[in-house]
């Protein structure tokens, strides 16, 4: 029996890993899709584009459409001899304003964008305002209504730890298993910006935006606070708030080994 890796580069192949930052209000998300419009395509295109030959990739998380990367991670391999600045200057030269290679890394083979992954983290911004701002627009999650924050770090503190999150998965979720260790949730006001900081194992899908629309609840009193801790014990998704706009939601940062200081970790926040 074979166990090797089968995405694993031949001996004349040699895998980079790269971090990529990308503004995603213009895309339908990171997978390819048949219009060939999405970030993982306009990536694909500019690395094959500098390789004179294909090029595919592969992320350590797949973001939804109008989400942001701020330091997504992304490996591919490649028998063409390129230095590493043509794998950022050049790939950038080819790509469109809203997407941009941060730095390469050299990697071996057991290197995995997606699997090697010990962490990620998330972070969601509100914009509170009694009208929208055009400088938030695409940028943040907009709640005109005011919102007791206290009372939403009260309903955080339930959801932080290992626990079946069923109840802020999307029916779409493919994940094998609902268990997720949250390890960090945590809510900052930064003047009319409520921050929300996430970090975990893993996420599921649509997991960050439910948790954000539960907390939005009951920071508007719909909900009490108590409310988040029995949603996750009901572990039924028809039950939660609907699922929060994906404007505000960032790519954060993703760990790695320490053989792998890629990751830009610890993670840092987007620009407000």
């Amino acid at each position: 029996m074979n166990d090797a890796d089968p995405s694993a580069p031949a001996h004349d192949v040699a895998r980079y890993a790269l971090r990529v930052a990308y503004d995603g209000a213009s895309f339908p998300g990171w997978q390819t899709q048949p219009s060939r419009a999405a970030v993982q395509d306009v990536l694909e295109a500019a690395l094959s584009s500098v390789a004179c030959a294909p090029i595919a990739t592969v992320c350590a998380g797949r973001t939804d459409a109008g989400v942001h990367g701020l330091n997504q991670v992304v490996h591919f391999d490649t028998a063409v001899v390129r230095p590493e600045s043509a794998w950022v200057r050049g790939v950038n030269a080819r790509l469109p304003a809203q997407v941009a290679v941060q730095a390469v890394h050299r990697v071996d083979a057991g290197f995995h964008a997606r699997f090697s992954a010990q962490r990620r983290s998330y972070v969601y911004l509100i914009h509170r305002g009694a009208q929208r701002h055009p400088l938030h627009e695409q940028r943040s999650g907009w709640v005109f209504r005011p919102l007791d924050v206290a009372r939403m770090c009260v309903a955080a503190r339930a959801l932080e730890g290992e626990h079946d999150f069923s109840a802020f998965r999307s029916v779409q979720c493919q994940a094998r298993s609902p268990v997720r260790r949250l390890e960090r949730l945590v809510l900052r006001e930064q003047g009319d910006t409520l921050v929300i900081e996430l970090q975990a194992n893993a996420f599921l899908h649509h997991m960050v935006r439910n948790i954000v629309g539960a907390l939005v609840w009951v920071g508007l009193g719909r909900r009490p606070p108590e409310w988040t801790a029995e949603l996750l014990a009901g572990r039924d998704r028809r039950l939660g708030a609907p699922t929060f706009s994906a404007a505000g939601l960032y790519l954060n940062g993703v760990e790695y080994p320490r053989p792998y200081a890629i990751g830009a970790w610890p993670p840092i926040l987007p620009p407000i």
